[in-house]
């Protein structure tokens, strides 16, 4: 999207009754404008199709950050922008809160707009005849964890087919820069700028194994084995879990597509962004 969109979906919340009033309104301030719309939920079959069919410009999206990663497995297939309009409580992801949608918006139409590229990452489950038999696309993480018993989760890490390591851990997360600053960030793990090009791994809470986030490079493939006599759980960008049985094993490497958010702001705007959602100290001068 080189030229300000003519053709746009709207994804709400599906949960949130204010975000289906305010797709009702900025479909409205769209049509005004001679923008072609389809609103609704994000899961309504009518706006992803929109989207897939190649019928948008571009997706906005009306929630929070989890909203936003839904939108993106939608979007980056499709190679369709996302503009996140902030509902939630968090909103790394948004561009815009509820109450600047209007000039954002204006600003958008006009041109005046930028397009950041951040990568996905590709995760497919392999079985022991080692056939991959699921896959998904990967925003912000996938995760294997222990499940409900509280005993930790013994993992083989690969790297380009040969061995790293083996953890004993709670989790391992496998997690694109945007996810740096979720689950990977809450693990003790570093803070990637967005548009990186790295494949994120942080344990957690591992138990006398190494307890160090490794950052790799995008081109490196990497496998992990589950080696378990209890419950180990998949979790992709924060779905509902899936079990894992003794010798399965996930394979993570770069994804296909990338995903493009629209922004307004500088460059410089991950870094604000951050310390304002941050409780720095008062006496360095940021927000507390």
């Amino acid at each position: 999207m080189s030229a300000p969109p003519r053709r746009v979906a709207i994804g709400a919340h599906p949960k949130l009754p204010e975000a289906f009033e305010l797709a009702e309104i900025i479909a409205a301030f769209l049509a005004a404008r001679g923008v072609a719309t389809t609103h609704g939920s994000l899961y309504e079959d009518k706006v992803r199709r929109f989207v897939l069919d190649g019928g948008a410009d571009l997706l906005i999206v009306l929630g929070g950050d989890g909203t936003v990663l839904r939108g993106g497995h939608l979007c980056a297939p499709a190679g369709v922008p996302i503009l996140g309009i902030h509902l939630g409580r968090l909103g790394f992801l948004m561009e815009a809160q509820r109450d600047d949608w209007q000039p954002t918006l204006e600003r958008l139409l006009s041109g005046d707009f930028w397009l950041e590229q951040r990568m996905t990452l590709r995760a497919e489950r392999t079985g022991a005849s080692g056939e991959a038999t699921e896959g998904w696309d990967v925003v912000n993480e996938c995760v294997i964890g222990r499940g409900e018993t509280v005993r930790p989760v013994r993992l083989t890490a690969e790297i380009d087919g040969g061995r790293l390591t083996t953890y004993v851990a709670d989790a391992l997360i496998a997690a694109t820069p945007t996810g740096s600053t979720a689950y990977a960030l809450a693990a003790g793990g570093p803070i990637l700028p967005p548009t990186l090009r790295n494949i994120l791994l942080v344990p957690v809470a591992p138990h006398l194994s190494f307890d160090r986030a490794i950052v790799l490079d995008e081109g490196a493939r990497l496998r992990l084995t589950v080696y378990t006599d209890h419950q180990a759980l998949l979790s992709v960008d924060g779905q509902a879990p899936l079990a894992l049985q003794d010798g399965e094993a996930i394979d993570v490497r770069a994804g296909d597509h990338d995903i493009a958010f629209v922004r307004l702001q500088d460059p410089g705007y991950f870094y604000r962004n951050l310390t304002s959602r941050t409780n720095a100290h008062p006496a360095l001068g940021e927000n507390s």
